[in-house]
Formats: C-alpha cells, structure tokens, sequence
C-alpha cells in the first residue's frame, strides 16, 4: 500500500503577494500582479506589462548574511524555502537533516545570470570573470543554494521539463518518501523576471500586446498571447504517519498525479490535446477516483488562443458530462505565465481554495468565447467546498502533466 502523501507547509513568493495568507486573499479578491515592468527597459518594445514581484526585499525575510553574489532566482527560492519551512514547523538539524529532500522545477532561471556572466567574458575576455558570479549560471544553483543554506543534506533535485517543471517537481518528491529516500521533502519551483527571458518570449510571439489588447484573459474572445510573469512556490510534503508523528497540521492530501509526454513541435500546442488528456486520465486512475468526484480544476490556461481552447475540448473530453458542473479557473489572469513555476503555484492557490472554501475567479473575463465554454468563475470568486480538485500544467513541445489535491 503506497504512503499517503500530505502537505503541512506552503511558501509562496507571488507579484499579488508573499506569504501563503496574503496569496490567498489576494486570490479570494480577485488581485491582479500586471503592471508595468519596472526591472528593466521596455520602451523600445510593442509591450510594457509584466507580473513582477515589486519591493522584493529577500532581507527582510532572509536577513542580509550571504546574499549579494546570489541571483534573483536564488533569492525568491531562500525566501520561499524559510516561509515553507517556517509554515510546516519544522527545523532541520543535524539529526534529521539527512532526511529532508529538495525537488524544485526551473527552466530559464539561471538565464540572466549566463547572459551577464558571458557579456563580461566577451567584453573583457575569459580571464576577467567574477568568479563569485559563476554558480549562478547553472540550472541547479537554486535549490542547491538552497540545500546549502538549509543544512538539508538529503537528496537535492533539479527538475527542468519547461511549463510542467513544478509539477514533475511534486511527483519526484512524492517518489524520495515512498522510495524511502527522504522523509520529508521541499517541493516546488521558481522563476524570475528578467529582460533576457522577456524578450525570448516576445520574439517568439507568445506575449499579449503585440496583436491585441495587453492583457492576461485566459478563455476570453480577446486572449492573444501571455503576460510574463515571475514567482516562486513550496509545499512541504511528507507522509501522513510522518504528519501525525510531528503533531502538525495538514493541509491537503495528494491523491495522484499523470503525465505524459506527446512530442508534437517546438514551441507548438499539439492541436487535439492528447499528452493533456491521458495526463489527467492518469492522475484520476492514479488516484482512483472518476469525473464525477471533482469539484474543481485548476486550469493551465495562460490567455494564449489555441491553449485555452485545447484545454477546454481535453476537460471535455475527460470529464463528459461532468464537465458542465466543474467550475474551473485560470489563475494565470492574475500571476501572468510564471513558466516553470506555474504548475506548483496553482497547486498552492487550490489547497488555499480547498481550505477556505472559495473559487478563485478568473479576472479579466468579459467576452465568452464559444470554444471556451466551461464554468471559468468570472471576475469575481465564490464561496464553495471543494473535496477534490485538479490542477493541469501543459506547454507546447509536448510536456503534460496533472495532479489530484484532495481535502
């Protein structure tokens, strides 16, 4: 019999707030964190917005010790990782720190770090790098980081799978527990805002603004690319009996998780859904539950026009007739496509919207589009119990995956 795997921590660094409680309401209120981006120059773009963390102070959080040869992208996860940390009462020691685990799920946030790094290399040669600027390039300077500076010495993973990253994040660290690997593990995932990646976005045609309205409205008539945006998430899992042995308390179970990967084209949607279809017809076998046992999903659905409407033809297909009864929410209207970070911060929101029995809305919602025609909880949240939701990551170039959250 596999452990049950619960949550009894949850950080949250968002451009609507940091904190899990703040993040919460925020949701509840229908928040949104698109402004203009303050972080770097856009005027010479057709595009000005972003959800970026303003005031991001890692300080105050952190203190000021050993922070300043760390990147963006390290610091959200330092700050994520001790308000995880702190959420779930737990301390890592020299008796238990062999057994706590990191998995987090990043893509491109090393990216600024590489770009400033080879543009000292380039302007002054090889030989007159910063060293003390070399860890960050790397993909896994993250979590290695944040292993380091929380003494955890059990395994320490860097999952890099693009849009499903977070995710793939989960159910790598829900694997170290049942594999005995760890007893408790940090899972989740960051990525930070930066021009590099803004405009990778933008030259390849995915941000709103350069053929419509600037604007994240995901299932809406209007949607016609994303709003970037950044952030970072951590749930603290770790079995029941570890749960129950530590007095604390639990938030959520996982109840299952899909995936399945559908090569199709770089930087394509696969048109009939395929990968995203078996990834939730996975998690509900996985789970042992049928369409009918679910009261929510939480969407992937990023405002760009062929995804949303492939993810509502996939719910209803899954779903049948079910699917008409499901309310549904894209949280991206109010995070913006936080890329690999998406997937565990609509895991966070949906176990915030499982405890405090609400729908967060999908803001921004005027125009009914007739391929889009779920219940996507418009504009404004509800009040409703939710026993059993899914949340859906997916991208173009093929990766899929799905989990089950329950009560």
């Amino acid at each position: 019999m596999k452990d049950k795997i619960v949550i009894t921590g949850i950080g949250v660094l968002s451009s609507i707030g940091i904190g899990k409680d703040a993040f919460w309401q925020a949701l509840e209120e229908g928040k949104s964190g698109v402004k203009p981006v303050t972080l770097f120059d856009t005027s010479k773009l057709k595009v000005k917005m972003g959800a970026e963390i303003s005031d991001f102070n890692p300080g105050a959080i952190l203190g000021e010790k050993g922070l300043r040869n760390l990147d963006r992208a390290t610091k959200l996860l330092l700050c994520t990782g001790k308000l995880a940390l702190d959420d779930a009462r737990l301390e890592i020691d020299d008796i238990n720190s062999n057994a706590i685990g990191i998995s987090i799920g990043t893509t491109v946030g090393s990216l600024w770090s590489i770009s400033e790094f080879d543009k000292s290399a380039l302007r002054d040669g090889p030989h007159f790098v910063n060293p003390a600027e070399f860890p960050n390039t790397v993909i896994n300077s993250p979590p290695s980081q944040l292993a380091i500076r929380l003494k955890s010495k059990g395994p320490c993973a860097t999952i890099s799978s693009g849009f499903t990253s977070s995710l793939d994040a989960i159910k790598y660290g829900i694997d170290l527990i049942r594999n005995r690997r760890a007893q408790i593990v940090l899972a989740g995932g960051v990525e930070e805002f930066c021009e590099q990646t803004y405009l990778g976005f933008y030259k390849v045609n995915f941000l709103a603004g350069v053929k419509g309205p600037e604007l994240s409205c995901p299932f809406d008539q209007r949607r016609n690319g994303v709003i970037l945006g950044e952030g970072s998430a951590i749930l603290v899992l770790e079995s029941e009996e570890s749960a129950k042995k530590r007095g604390v308390d639990i938030y959520s179970h996982i109840l299952g998780f899909g995936t399945h990967f559908y090569p199709y084209a770089i930087n394509k949607y696969e048109p009939q859904g395929k990968g995203l279809k078996k990834a939730m017809k996975f998690a509900l076998e996985d789970a042992g539950a049928s369409a009918e046992d679910i009261d929510y999903i939480s969407c992937a659905a990023n405002s760009m026009q062929d995804a949303d409407a492939i993810e509502t033809a996939s719910i209803k297909e899954v779903f049948g007739k079910k699917a008409e009864e499901i309310s549904v929410t894209a949280t991206k209207s109010m995070l913006g496509e936080t890329f690999s970070a998406a997937g565990v911060l609509a895991a966070a929101a949906t176990v915030g919207a499982i405890n405090k029995d609400f729908l967060p809305p999908t803001i921004n919602y005027a125009q009914k589009d007739p391929v889009c025609d779920l219940d996507c909880v418009a504009v404004k949240s509800r009040a409703a119990r939710i026993n059993k939701a899914v949340v859906n990551a997916f991208g173009p170039s093929g990766s899929n995956s799905c989990i089950l959250i329950g009560k």
